[in-house]
């Protein structure tokens, strides 16, 4: 299946390009979300009129990311959790409370955006979290786990 992509997608191509992909990811995927169009003649034609107005978001997409990803820069959170004596979390430290914690501390971040290549935080330590806003920003915010008092 052949499509013309609206956005800039990870290992796949940038706004305009014209790619070859399995037909499911397209179906399911890029066209219900409005990332892609089918790449017949009439849709070329109408993405060529529109490229200005999808280059302008792209950059203002990007810009807001950027912005939120000095924010995130700048926070400091501490999470305080129940723990042993030798600073194991009794349970863990997932997505979803790191994801409350930093919205709660003034900059909106989904869940879904957090990247936790290890899995759930289940030591008391210091952690730098990677957080995608954009295919091109990658925010950190340091979290600082505590044993709950």
């Amino acid at each position: 299946m052949e499509v013309i992509l609206l956005e800039k997608i990870a290992n796949l191509g940038s706004l305009g390009d014209k790619v070859t992909i399995k037909a499911g990811y397209g179906r399911n995927y890029l066209l219900p979300k409005g990332k892609a169009v089918p790449a017949t003649a009439a849709k070329l034609a109408e993405f060529e009129a529109r490229r200005a107005e999808l280059e302008k978001a792209a950059t203002e997409k990007l810009s807001a990311a950027e912005a939120r990803a000095q924010a995130l820069a700048k926070l400091e959170i501490t999470l305080a959790h129940k723990a042993g004596d030798e600073g194991k979390l009794f349970g863990s430290i997932g997505t979803q409370n790191i994801a409350e914690a930093i919205t709660e501390a003034g900059v909106k971040v989904e869940k879904n955006e957090i990247r936790l290549p290890q899995g759930p935080i289940r030591q008391i330590g210091n952690y730098a979290v990677a957080i995608d806003l954009h295919s091109d920003v990658v925010g950190t915010v340091a979290l600082t786990v505590v044993a709950e008092a």
